[in-house]
């Protein structure tokens, strides 16, 4: 047969589903889709539509596939990944399905060629003293097998920087590896003249270049001269954090960190997109985690002090504007250091707000009540199993040893379970939706399989992400709009009520959920549908089948644009105002506030505006319908339980709500779901408590009010104001890809 490189999707096929499916836009939908993730068309001069972003897309993923790039097809396997591609684009373009937000920014652009990485949502790296081996990023005082502290703490400012999340462990079994801190450093920050940051840096600390040269022997120093890069950030961190420990900095006591060639803050930022922050946060992140590093020698980096570096690693990433940046810290579960140390108002309101913080435990975890007591007033910490996570897939399908014993901690929104550099890879399907179109589930949910296991053999940077993405080939499957389709289409919830049991451990009473068994049975089936698809393509690859299948993400942008409630969760209220905020000189507020939506100045952030969005969600009217705001603690536990039951191998990502006269519940119900929820995460529940909140609940008639005055279809008056050719610089605020904000959107 001839050479395959490539799968394409033909204008015609485009032209002719355009004609025949219409894509099921949430109310926020279109919005979110065009602020989010439609990238600009230089030789257009516009931003993608949504049919071309599903074409970009899906034909990124299907020429993943390797034996495209071997040219090892036959001409019926060949004709098979097009059909393939055209089952896709179709699932995608009616939003019946999506993939992850990154690969809805990512796949199909040159730099998914280039940073793979990109592709995945989140990460997972264990501090401790780690080797670089051979990845894109290896200080050159290091050898590659060396051991280093900052290794960790490079792949996470790394990841954060591609606009991923990342979960970092620090543990006591980590923190008993990191080494005793030798040396105090003298950090010297250098800039020229020249530089556009000059005065700013300046005045943050940094100092002249050329008056620094004439007094001083820069070879008596350990120096480096940042390039205008994301490498660069990183090996500055590294230079700098090496240099406190005898093994890898050579002598020397003294760092010097030129930034002059850092661009300006708000030039532009290719590929990733976004405005450049200038090197200002960069300055005050080098300063303040050398003081760090500094007030410990002559001891051993504690958990707080990791957890600090992390945490302003990650607030640094954030002053880049666009890509937020997604932090969980895991800690023991009885290191009291970590778990209070966000009641330093002082540092939390610096830095520490920069991660979620959880602590990890076992089954045999039993001191849930002073957990229980810091979530009611700090809604953290969270809680996860490594135990469960290393010795379960589904809790139905029992205790299998060490069926994914590289388990080391968790993504920032806990949905996968993860090992040391594994990112999480994922694919949601909205099952009322894909119903609505006439698809055949189990056929849905199979092209799911098969997207995901190509996203395992993009290039990824990291010599340590590569060798256990080889290792697992995990793949997260997941679902959202969850409580609307078991609603409409079984007419009731999945928990259908409760019935007192005795607990084999305890002796204690406890109220067991009782499911409906069609739901049981319709979740198992799609289960196995998933997995049958995975081991079939992956015979097919020649790769080993996925050791994990199934998920459940928190999906806050991406259910937006399907308007589907967020995974598993249930709508925030029946009715309510969905507030987004936009830069002032957005090219979106003038088609907004034509088409009636109401705008005004945003009350806390300057040059941003606060647009009001009245949203009904499914099934509203049903008397079955619960929100948030209604549904008790108890079947929302019970609901995360079903769903890691009977459909996830990985973890469910839950934020479960409650209210304060259930309280009380929480430690009882995290010790009784002890043996089956791998995390979980609790908040208090807020209606409207302060101004401009992003969500308020409002009646039904507030809704038909606000609804009836919007008056036209903003698509269409933007493309109409616009003459097809929007600016360039469409830019995101406040946005996340998670339902509590935590995790990055692009």
């Amino acid at each position: 047969m001839d050479v395959i490189n490539k799968v394409i999707l033909s204008d015609e096929f485009v032209n002719e589903v355009k004609k025949t499916i219409k894509p099921h836009w949430g109310e926020l939908g279109w919005v979110t889709y065009k602020r989010t993730y439609a990238r600009f068309i230089d030789k257009l001069g516009r931003t993608e539509n949504w049919s071309e972003t599903v074409k970009r897309v899906v034909e990124g993923n299907i020429n993943l596939d390797p034996r495209l790039k071997n040219s090892n097809l036959t001409d019926e396997q060949y004709a098979g990944l097009v059909e393939e591609a055209k089952s896709l684009y179709k699932l995608v373009y009616g939003l019946a399905a999506t993939p992850s937000g990154r690969n809805l920014w990512i796949s199909g652009t040159e730099y998914q060629h280039r940073n793979g990485d990109a592709l995945n949502n989140c990460w997972f790296v264990a501090i401790r003293p780690q080797k670089y081996g051979d990845s894109h990023i290896v200080p050159n005082y290091l050898q590659k097998e060396q051991l280093a502290v900052s290794m960790p703490f490079s792949f996470m400012f790394d990841q954060l920087m591609k606009g991923g999340g990342v979960g970092f462990s620090v543990v006591p079994s980590n923190m008993k590896l990191m080494p005793v801190v030798d040396n105090k450093v003298d950090l010297t920050v250098l800039i020229g003249k020249e530089s556009a940051s000059y005065k700013d840096s300046i005045a943050t600390g940094a100092i002249d270049r050329d008056d620094w040269l004439a007094k001083h022997d820069i070879a008596d120093t350990r120096h480096y001269t940042l390039p205008d890069t994301r490498e660069g950030w990183v090996v500055a961190n590294a230079n700098m954090i090496d240099t406190h420990f005898d093994d890898t900095n050579d002598g020397f006591k003294d760092v010097v960190l030129d930034i002059t060639n850092i661009r300006a803050k708000g030039e532009k930022i290719k590929g990733f997109g976004g405005t450049a922050s200038g090197p200002v946060p960069l300055i005050e992140m080098f300063f303040d985690i050398n003081e760090v590093l500094n007030s410990a020698v002559g001891r051993k980096l504690t958990s707080v002090d990791c957890t600090d570096m992390g945490n302003l690693i990650g607030k640094t990433v954030v002053a880049g504007n666009v890509r937020r940046s997604a932090e969980l810290a895991l800690g023991g579960s009885t290191d009291d250091d970590f778990i209070t140390m966000k009641q330093d108002q002082k540092k939390l309101y610096h830095h520490r707000w920069a991660s979620n913080n959880s602590v990890a435990v076992d089954s045999e975890f039993n001191r849930y009540a002073p957990i229980a007591d810091s979530i009611t007033h700090n809604g953290e910490p969270g809680i996860v199993n490594l135990e469960l996570s290393r010795n379960y897939g589904r809790a139905i399908d029992g205790y299998q040893a060490g069926i994914d014993d590289g388990v080391e901690g968790t993504n920032p929104c806990g949905e996968i379970s993860l090992g040391n550099g594994e990112p999480c890879n994922l694919f949601e399907i909205f099952p009322l939706i894909a119903t609505q179109e006439g698809w055949d589930l189990k056929e849905a949910f199979a092209l799911a399989a098969r997207y995901t296991k190509r996203v395992t053999f993009s290039n990824y940077d990291w010599e340590i992400s590569r060798n256990v993405i080889q290792k697992n080939r995990r793949i997260g499957v997941s679902m959202s709009g969850i409580q609307d389709w078991i609603l409409t289409t079984f007419g009731n919830r999945v928990v259908t009520g409760f019935e007192p049991t005795t607990d084999p451990e305890s002796g204690e009473t406890v109220q067991k959920p009782i499911y409906d068994q069609r739901v049981v049975k319709e979740f198992d089936g799609l289960y196995q549908t998933v997995v049958e698809a995975d081991k079939e393509y992956s015979k097919e690859l020649g790769c080993k089948a996925s050791i994990k299948h199934t998920t459940v993400k928190p999906s806050g942008t991406v259910a937006k644009l399907a308007g589907v409630s967020e995974g598993m969760h249930f709508h925030y209220a029946g009715y309510l105002i969905q507030r987004i905020r936009f830069q002032d000189s957005d090219p979106l507020l003038p088609a907004l506030k034509a088409c009636g939506y109401k705008i005004e100045p945003d009350v806390y952030t300057k040059h941003t505006m606060c647009v009001e969005f009245p949203v009904k969600a499914a099934n509203a009217d049903d008397p079955n319908f619960a929100s948030a705001g209604s549904v008790s603690i108890a079947e929302q536990f019970a609901t995360q339980a079903f769903l890691q039951t009977y459909w996830s191998d990985n973890a469910v990502s839950c934020t479960i709500t409650f209210q304060p006269n259930e309280a009380d519940q929480i430690a009882p119900l995290m010790y009784q779901y002890r043996h089956v929820t791998k995390s979980t995460s609790l908040l208090p529940y807020s209606g409207a408590d302060f101004k401009q909140a992003p969500k308020e609940p409002i009646d039904k008639k507030i809704y038909q009010e606000r609804e009836s005055e919007v008056n036209e279809n903003v698509a269409a008056v933007f493309a109409k104001q616009n003459d097809n050719h929007d600016k360039k610089d469409i830019e995101l605020v406040d946005q996340s890809d998670c339902a509590g904000g935590a995790c990055p959107i692009r």
